[in-house]
């Protein structure tokens, strides 16, 4: 015993003597710091990680100690220790993302690790592929390609956005009491090229999303800097034609900046040319002050213009009184534009506190021609509408971070808080003839609408488990002066709403995390509802659940599978077309999400997304209680090579099943099935690909709605499907230039 005790004394002053802390940083090629490197000592098996400057601290090492630098995007780094005096700094080289490499992280997100993949494998090359690398996410268009398009995910038919919460950078996208319906997202300001990561979460578990955060979030990251400048020209069928400009303006260690610039025409494959062209112009500068602070500026302004064939009755096609890609009113369509400015500035206060601060202002014009039932209602003039409105966005963030340690307890929190206004001038919905005549204004009116919140979150680290509590606040202002009223009037009306959210997840190795999530969240109803209805449902519940996993069964294979449930105690109700309000009472839908990630080599990727959900309608009785135009099948699944000896490709594959257009079920809206083809080669500086769209040139309806119309040689109304065709056999080439 008594030499057990000499030993166990020697031990303990050699660990004094020679075990001392190493400080050091984690930077990139460009000198910009690395967050959350792992970094694993090799010699006792301990680990610690970078915080947000980089830096890290190692407790308890020696000299001759090996650590190892591993990061997701950068290639693995090995070291000696042979000195503690001095700070280290390690510069880690970017990489190519492998599923093998992959980790399964005890975040909250961690499924977002497989969009860094599937982004590589198949990069974003147009605005309609930018919401597609979402797992289960379906988008349509259907006026003309300058309208926002419309959403499907988890058995909702979103519309444009009314229960999906979308950022920029985050800048908001959707669009709170829109001329054309609550949540209008529109993205087409977003140059796909830019984008570096696509960020998402299924349901509404998540503190620092609010409005609209039901079915789920998706916030689109646009890149820090560029490594080259890029020059790319497309053409295609349909007189299809973009060209894009990407410039490096400064890359060094405390400064970068570029611009990018898209001009884009086409004419469709309508019968009635679309005319369609749209302008973007996108700029960041980031710098980084003393303390590895950072300063980003961010400008960009998008101008569209388009001509719509709008959505056609199927009776008019299969009586061949028009093709599949006719008109019956083809002086539909509209412009818009949008100019951005943020400026976001983190701010370090020491190693384990930083607070993230961004304000905004937006500017927004919107002006929309449409035409659903076209001489339902005016047998002579017909029923065209015309939506508009000029918006002005003002809004800031503030988001306070810290990180603490005890014991084997590892935890952090955040609290937030954050305003928004939105100031939507001559808010319009107006009865029009062949676009150039008013006949008569439905709605008009100044709207002016702010958002306060504040939110608390933190995450609580212990062995293998990690909770996650949050608590989130909204308060709502609600203004409406009505125009069309003989006096003037502020209607007005408030609310506040809270939204508690719990997730427990349990990673019991590196290729395994099972996780139970819950919480509520909402989405606010348009202000002209709020006053129309004295200030009632006007921030409708939702509560979800979520309970799955997602296993690395092997180092090629990863699976995600994941039974949900989501309850909405009102579903959308202001029919901004119509300008009334349809209240349609409670609902609850429920499904399962599966997805599967194959990679066999380097080269070669695999991915498959299937969901199936169930959405009712409670109050119904049974057999009248569908919700119309919701999924109940979908499944993405592709095929994809990435510069294997120069080439590159992909075959992807679409597919959405027939699904209830209307509430008993008896208007099907036609399920379809699309194949995708891109293959391509890189030489040096040039890249060549060639895309094909509906590989196998299948007719298919993108948009579909049970409308109720009268054409002008009908003596009565019909409802039935009215679409807008699918896109058929398209080709387009590209060539793109990196200097």
């Amino acid at each position: 015993m008594k030499s057990i005790s000499i030993i166990s004394f020697l031990l303990i002053i050699h660990s004094f003597l020679y075990a001392q802390s190493l400080k050091g940083i984690v930077f990139n090629s460009n000198q910009v710091p690395i967050t959350s490197v792992n970094i694993l000592n090799l010699s006792n098996g301990k680990h610690t990680h970078s915080n947000e400057k980089g830096e890290f601290t190692f407790p308890q090492v020696e000299i001759g100690d090996t650590l190892k630098f591993s990061h997701l995007t950068y290639q693995d780094k090995e070291f000696i220790i042979n000195s503690l005096d001095t700070e280290l700094k390690v510069i880690l080289e970017e990489k190519f993302v492998s599923l093998d490499e992959i980790v399964i992280s005890n975040e909250l997100d961690a499924l977002n690790l497989i969009t860094n993949i599937d982004i590589q494998f198949n990069p974003i090359n147009s605005s309609q592929d930018i919401l597609r690398k979402v797992p289960g996410l379906f988008i349509a268009q259907h006026a003309g390609g300058g309208k926002a398009e419309q959403i499907f995910l988890r058995g909702f038919d979103i519309d444009h956005g009314t229960d999906i919460h979308l950022t920029v950078d985050g800048l908001p996208v959707n669009m709170v009491s829109h001329a054309h319906g609550q949540g209008y997202s529109d993205l087409h300001f977003l140059i796909p090229e830019t984008i570096d990561k696509v960020n998402f979460g299924k349901g509404l578990y998540y503190a620092d999303k609010g409005n609209f955060n039901t079915a789920g979030y998706v916030n689109f990251q646009t890149k820090q800097r560029l490594n080259n400048s890029i020059l790319k020209l497309e053409t295609g069928q349909f007189g299809t034609n973009r060209i894009l400009g990407m410039f490096d303006l400064a890359n060094t260690e405390k400064n970068s900046a570029y611009v990018a610039t898209e001009y884009i025409v086409t004419d469709g494959p309508f019968d009635s040319p679309q005319n369609f062209n749209r302008i973007n112009i996108f700029g960041k500068y980031v710098s980084r002050l003393a303390n590895y602070d950072k300063v980003e500026v961010i400008a960009s302004h998008f101008t569209s213009k388009w001509d719509a064939s709008g959505q056609i009755p199927n009776r008019s096609v299969v009586d061949n009184t028009i093709g599949r890609f006719g008109a019956i009113d083809d002086t539909e369509g509209g412009q818009t534009s949008r100019s951005n400015l943020a400026l976001k500035y983190d701010k370090f206060i020491n190693n384990q506190t930083f607070i993230r601060n961004s304000v905004y202002f937006s500017q927004y014009d919107f002006e929309l021609y449409s035409n659903f039932t076209f001489f339902l209602e005016d047998p002579i003039n017909g029923d065209q509408i015309r939506q508009k409105e000029a918006r002005n966005i003002y809004g800031f963030n503030s988001e306070f971070n810290h990180s603490f340690s005890a014991g084997s307890l590892d935890a952090n929190w955040q609290l937030g808080v954050s305003l928004r206004n939105d100031q939507s001038n001559n808010n319009e919905l107006s009865r029009t003839a062949r676009r150039t005549e008013t006949l008569s204004r439905i709605q008009l009116g100044n709207i002016n609408e702010s958002n306060i919140s504040a939110y608390l979150n933190a995450t609580f680290e212990w062995g293998k488990w990690t909770f996650n509590p949050a608590l989130r606040l909204d308060y709502f202002e609600f203004q409406y002066n009505d125009a069309l009223q003989a006096n003037y009037q502020t209607q007005s009306a408030s609310s506040t709403i809270i939204s508690p959210k719990l997730s427990i997840l349990y990673n019991s190795s590196k290729n395994l995390q099972l996780y139970l999530k819950g919480g509520k969240g909402f989405h606010s109803n348009d202000t002209r509802v709020v006053v129309a209805q004295n200030g009632r449902q006007i921030l409708p519940d939702a509560y979800g659940a979520d309970a799955g996993f997602i296993w690395k069964p092997s180092s090629k294979l990863l699976i995600n599978l994941a039974y949900w449930y989501l309850f909405l105690e009102q579903e959308f109700v202001y029919v901004g077309d119509a300008g009334i309000v349809e209240p349609s009472g409670q609902t609850e839908r429920q499904g399962i999400d599966l997805s599967f990630r194959y990679q066999p080599t380097n080269w070669l990727f695999m991915n498959l997304d299937a969901n199936y959900t169930k959405a009712r309608a409670i109050q119904e009785e049974e057999g009248n209680d569908y919700i119309p135009l919701a999924p109940d099948f979908s499944l993405v699944s592709g095929l994809n090579i990435l510069h294997h000896s120069g080439f590159f490709g992909g075959l992807n594959f679409r597919y959405m099943r027939d699904r209830p257009a209307n509430e008993d079920n008896s208007i099907i809206a036609e399920g379809f099935g699309v194949i995708d083809l891109n293959v391509g080669y890189s030489w040096k500086a040039i890249r060549f690909e060639v895309q094909v769209q509906n590989l196998l040139d299948t007719e298919w309806n993108e948009a579909q709605f049970a409308t109720e119309s009268r054409l002008q040689n009908e003596a009565t109304s019909v409802e039935e499907i009215h679409f807008t065709p699918g896109t058929p056999l398209f080709v387009k080439g590209i060539i793109q230039f990196n200097f």
